[in-house]
């Protein structure tokens, strides 16, 4: 089998870490494992280093998907499994992702139940998260924001000059996969509730988690937002060229706006197209 390195994301996990990482070590006894520590300020590294596992240690937090990217890099194993620090993950799920990853998938994603959400409103923004993707990849997504997943780790050092450093890295890695053609699969699991207190902020994240509906298109396929958008333009300007037509006998500013910005928003979305696939060049 091939050598499997485990990643953890931490910040100011060590009440979790305490517990987790030696059910992930009975677990996972020949694994490399890696707790990426985000500026923790408790007792994270004392922690891994009783347990014995490798701990990297950035001065301050630079976010998540920072963490994410670090780890991988510096990762030996040709596999890489990634989970969240703050138990949410069961360390018994991660050899049903490894079984699946050998049926000739990529990246294989852990999926969460609905009583597995952190809330209603992020069970509900998950909800349409996944729609949204599914309808645009044209491929079923289970859990587009899951952070537990196993994936080859050539496959996913392609795409980390486009991870971003905050919480959004599950759902750009996943549509980048899809877009270069890289079999994705999910596997169902059942989350815990997390020791300790989330640092996801609902107003703040909330408005970033907003931006994750654009970015899930315009990594994809651009023209897939941009056309609809732009024939809604044009609709309207037909819409209301009828009515000022039959009400005043005339051609209103208002509709001539409406059908430049038709042409606006189709023309902004070949030019994202070309720029998408400047990006996934390599794939070529």
């Amino acid at each position: 089998m091939n050598r499997l390195s485990i990643i953890l994301p931490a910040k100011n996990e060590g009440a979790a870490l305490k517990d987790l990482l030696p059910r992930l070590r009975q677990a996972q006894p020949a694994a490399e494992i890696i707790v990426v520590d985000d500026g923790s300020t408790d007792d994270t590294r004392d922690i891994c280093t009783a347990a014995g596992v490798s701990c990297l240690s950035s001065p301050y937090s630079m976010g998540n998907g920072a963490a994410i990217k670090r780890g991988a890099r510096a990762a030996s194993g040709d596999v890489l499994v990634f989970m969240d620090g703050d138990g949410q993950h069961d360390p018994m799920d991660i050899a049903r992702l490894l079984e699946k990853l050998d049926q000739g998938y990529d990246m294989v994603v852990g999926a969460r139940d609905w009583s597995s959400q952190a809330g209603v409103g992020r069970g509900v923004a998950n909800t349409i998260y996944n729609w949204l993707a599914t309808r645009m990849t044209g491929h079923v997504v289970a859990d587009l924001t899951s952070g537990y997943r196993a994936v080859h780790a050539d496959k996913f050092r392609e795409f980390l000059h486009l991870l971003p450093n905050g919480f959004s890295y599950p759902t750009t890695s996943t549509m980048a996969f899809f877009r270069s053609a890289y079999p994705v699969a999910y596997v169902p699991i059942t989350a815990s509730q997390r020791v300790g207190k989330s640092h996801i902020k609902p107003l703040k994240d909330g408005v970033r988690f907003l931006l994750i509906i654009f970015k899930i298109a315009t990594l994809y396929s651009p023209l897939k937002l941009f056309a609809p958008a732009s024939a809604l333009f044009f609709l309207l300007g037909c819409v209301n060229y009828a009515r000022t037509f039959l009400v005043d006998g005339r051609l209103t500013n208002m509709s001539t706006l409406m059908w430049s910005a038709a042409v606006i928003v189709f023309l902004i979305g070949l030019v994202s197209e070309q720029i998408t696939s400047l990006i996934y060049r390599r794939d070529a």
